[in-house]
């Protein structure tokens, strides 16, 4: 009971910044268990778009609170009159893990993004796909890296129906201790495709499933299936 006012405290705090969205999910992947939230919002404009989420853990068995917060800001910058525009963008977050005689905090590497974005969408944005190519710097890690991402939406059924998500490749060096000794990766792959059923233009429940590869301390591939609730404003 105590996990959940937390989290809906959280959730109601997070809507006065005025999202668009409001995501609940709980991850029943290996090693997970947990709830986690995430706000975001997409807001274009004449000059471009902006686009930013914020995902929050609460693995309370690993934590003492809040396990896990990231986010991502992002700003695409039109190019004329063309479907191309610059794209920046940021990453960067906190990781919290118990452990004795004292929890330990981490930061994730901030990590500063700049390249293209190719949008394509018909003419009713019932479905749209955004491709971009970027130049990645990592704190501490990788000063030369990059990063492909490809981002979609699809709604169907009289917008009944809706099939969204992102995938993500990038380069990163990273370092994981296993039973086969040490291993060390140089690429990332992670995806998120979800599906949702819209009761109402503001109730939705779905999934989200998790694809990823050498990614948040696993080496090699793994999936982590949700089920969600969204309310969108």
């Amino acid at each position: 009971m105590k996990k959940l006012v937390s989290v809906l405290i959280v959730l109601f705090s997070l809507v006065s910044v005025k999202a668009q969205e409001v995501q609940l999910l709980y991850d029943f992947g290996e090693d997970h268990d947990y709830l986690t939230s995430t706000v975001q919002m997409f807001k274009p404009d004449k000059w471009g778009s902006t686009f930013f989420f914020i995902d929050m853990n609460y693995d309370t068995k690993n934590a003492s609170t809040v396990s896990l917060a990231y986010w991502e800001i992002a700003r695409g910058l039109k190019l004329g009159d063309s479907k191309f525009a610059a794209h920046i963008e940021y990453n960067g977050g906190l990781l919290q893990v118990n452990s004795t005689p004292a929890n330990k905090a981490y930061s994730l590497n901030s990590s500063w993004l700049g390249g293209l974005e190719y949008c394509m969408h018909n003419a009713d944005f019932t479905k749209g796909l955004t491709l971009m190519a970027m130049y990645k710097y990592i704190k501490d890690k990788n000063d030369v890296s990059f990063q492909l991402t490809a981002v979609w939406y699809m709604h169907m059924l009289n917008k009944k129906l809706s099939f969204n998500g992102f995938a993500d490749f990038w380069r990163e060096d990273n370092t994981f201790y296993n039973n086969d000794g040490i291993a060390e990766t140089k690429y990332v792959f992670l995806t998120q495709p979800q599906i949702w059923y819209n009761f109402t233009s503001n109730i939705s429940l779905g999934s989200e499933i998790d694809f990823n590869y050498n990614f948040s301390g696993v080496d090699g591939f793994r999936v982590n299936p949700t089920v969600a609730a969204k309310w969108t404003f």
